[in-house]
């Protein structure tokens, strides 16, 4: 989401290494650990027996958490090759802290990596990384596929949607000079264009977001065992091809529809050479007329503006088989909301006009062409408002946001989508969005909060995120809550967050409205968060609460979630520095909660209020249990923040209990920056 004016600087930031801390954070004195960032993968003959993951984890320890999705994770560094394993490392600004796992595999022209397939597969993901251009834009690179010995195919890599530099809201130019100068930086600790002499800015400034994904239908069904092996060109143009993950599915065969409004009748091209958006709206005016659903064949149509969508079915072949695609198209002049860019999207009416009801879109990819933010661009996957409606077996990428929905609306179910490499936010609630659930969605490699509501102007209510998985957002939060009433965080699997956000948040920023009645959070597991924010030079929690527009007062629930192998603490709950005595987080209640691995506390608290903890259990904690700093007067009546025992907390680490009597109830033991401990790997309980 796009942050005021007046918080940008507070708004983003990443970590140290099993993790190895480099460049920026050495300077700020995180811990340095682990022997090295890069070593050879394996590269013995055996076929080596299929690792397969969940957001780098046994998949064990995620049990009953996340979505449920049809194809299985297996990560490079767990696979064969003669390339070169880099990582684990969470400083932010690198190819490992992006990396799921934070580690991957770099490959340079002639090397490979082979990966064994763990059940029958017809269809591959590949997540990967090359170099941007010298003055940014991207390049095209090949990589080879080969199954078991077969024919050798190619898909074509790009880095033209990757590579993002700067200050936000971010330049694909690599030279550019800072774009705010008038801004502090952790970099020099100095607001450039105040300090005389100017401070040298090393560039490219920042860069980030360097990963993409590709996916490639095998052509047959391959069995387990066989293996997969993706080998970089000897004449490739990249330097370095770098492997994240493979996916490996078995694809469904098409999905037919044979009474409906066929696209194909009413003109539309499945080649994607000429235009489809004025057919597809000849097809769902017929639809809308006959009382037929639009069916969209296999074939990949070229659509370069919105496609405004009320009272209406859109049903694909299946998301591997049916591709929307568009071009970014400059607007001149700009369009009424201030948008200077069209692109392929399906949009609700505005809700000024009272928006679009009974939509339902299944079962095909929308792909767009967005390469830098722009937030005034309308360039989302699917936008408006759209009321007792469902968005079902979407595959989205390359958009600003995947779904970006402006109420008031009620009653939307987002269910089985997949939103990969977005510029901004996969998801997100705007203003007055009630009665809804998102659900069984996978999110991955977003430039900003991957599920999010937010209650500007309008409270959003009654809402459910559920058993959804996001991973590596590499700006902000897995899941962020801005104010709103009786909303539900449930069952999901957040990893891998990188800078300015962590796993979980609520927050009371943005121009939100107040958090009242309920918000539950509840089952959830969030892995590898409790990131480093760079511009307050601390750790935040895996689960971070925020009051700074006002006091969080709400009932806060946090009951069963997981915190796996924290770079810094499990928990935090923090005010702006500027407004710490005016606003105060009050009441939150933490109950049946595991903590496996903090590199710092079980609990930061830097601003006034109260919590309660039941049954919240914690090992290999890295430093003492509880960070109570208040409000940062250190009067002799203690901290200014309060913590009840209700019983049950146990466990510890470094310092002993993490809980101990003697921090009870206020006792002030701030350090905000004491050594990282790197903990072990998370392990059954």
């Amino acid at each position: 989401m796009s942050p005021s004016s007046t918080e940008v600087a507070t708004r983003r930031s990443g970590r140290p290494s099993r993790w190895i801390a480099t460049g920026t954070a050495v300077a700020l004195g995180l811990l340095v650990a682990g022997a090295g960032t890069a070593h050879a993968g394996t590269s013995s003959q055996t076929t080596p027996t299929p690792v397969v993951t969940r957001a780098g984890l046994d998949p064990s320890l995620v049990q009953g958490r996340g979505a449920a999705v049809g194809f299985l994770e297996q990560e490079a560094e767990n696979a064969r090759t003669n390339g070169t394993v880099i990582g684990p490392d969470r400083t932010p600004y690198t190819l490992p802290a992006e990396a799921s796992g934070r580690k991957a595999v770099k490959l340079t022209p002639g090397q490979y990596v082979e990966f064994t397939l763990p059940k029958a597969a017809n269809a591959i993901t590949v997540r990967y990384s090359i170099p941007d251009a010298p003055n940014g834009g991207g390049i095209t690179a090949p990589l080879s596929v080969r199954v078991d010995g077969g024919p050798t195919r190619t898909m074509t890599l790009t880095s033209q949607y990757s590579w993002l530099y700067n200050q936000y809201p971010f330049t694909n130019d690599p030279n550019a000079d800072l774009l705010h100068p008038d801004w502090w930086i952790t970099e020099c600790g100095c607001v450039p264009a105040a300090t005389t002499p100017t401070p040298t800015i090393t560039k490219p400034f920042r860069p980030m977001h360097f990963y993409d994904e590709q996916r490639l239908l095998l052509g047959q069904t391959h069995r387990a065992g066989d293996r997969v092996r993706l080998s970089v060109p000897a004449d490739s143009v990249a330097a370095w091809t770098v492997i994240d993950l493979l996916d490996s599915e078995l694809v469904a065969p098409p999905r037919v529809r044979l009474v409906a409004a066929n696209v194909l009748a009413f003109g539309a091209d499945p080649t994607g050479r000429r235009g489809s958006a004025a057919a597809l709206e000849k097809a769902i005016a017929f639809a809308k007329l006959a009382r037929l659903k639009v069916y969209l064949p296999p074939g990949t149509y070229q659509v370069n503006r919105h496609i405004i969508v009320d009272d209406v079915t859109i049903e694909g072949a299946g998301n591997w088989y049916t591709i929307v695609k568009g071009r970014e198209v400059a607007l001149d002049p700009p369009a009424p909301d201030g948008s200077v860019h069209t692109g392929v999207g399906f949009y609700g009416k505005d809700a000024s006009v009272g928006g679009s009801d009974n939509v339902h879109l299944s079962g095909f990819a929308i792909e767009g062409d967005v390469r830098e933010r722009i937030d005034t661009d309308q360039v989302n996957g699917i936008g408006g408002a759209m009321s007792d409606s469902t968005i079902d077996g979407l595959h989205i990428r390359h958009t600003k946001v995947g779904l970006w929905f402006d109420g008031p609306m009620s009653n939307v179910r987002v269910t089985n989508n997949i939103v990969v490499d977005q510029i901004a936010d996969a998801l997100n609630f705007h203003i007055g969005v009630t009665d809804s659930v998102v659900s069984n969605n996978f999110v991955r490699n977003t430039g900003d909060d991957g599920l999010a509501m937010w209650s500007e102007t309008t409270s959003n209510a009654n809402n459910t995120f559920d058993h959804n998985t996001v991973q590596t957002p590499t700006l902000a939060n897995g899941i962020a809550i801005y104010g709103g009433r009786d909303n539900t965080v449930s069952h999901n699997l957040v990893a891998d967050p990188i800078r300015e956000g962590s796993g979980i948040h609520a927050g009371s920023r943005f121009g939100a409205e107040a958090f009242t009645g309920q918000l539950l959070i509840t089952n959830n597991t969030v892995v590898r968060a409790g990131t480093y924010e760079l511009n307050w030079n601390i750790g935040l929690g895996a689960i971070w609460i925020y009051a700074l527009d006002k006091s969080i007062d709400a009932d806060v629930q946090v009951v069963g979630d997981h915190y796996l192998d924290s770079t810094y603490n499990a928990i935090m709950l923090v005010s702006e520095w500027s407004v710490k005595d005016l606003y105060s987080i009050n009441g939150v209640r933490f109950k049946d909660i595991r903590v496996d691995g903090t590199g710092t506390s079980v609990v930061s608290a830097r601003v006034a209020g109260s919590a309660s903890f039941e049954n919240v259990d914690a090992r290999n904690v890295g430093a003492v249990g509880v960070n109570n700093c208040g409000s940062f007067h250190f009067t002799p009546a203690g901290s200014e923040f309060a913590l009840t025992d209700l019983g049950g907390n146990d466990g510890g680490g470094t310092t002993g209990p993490w809980f101990a009597t003697w921090q009870l109830p206020n006792t002030i033991t701030c350090d905000d920056r004491p050594p990282v401990v790197v903990p072990p790997a998370p392990a059954p309980w």
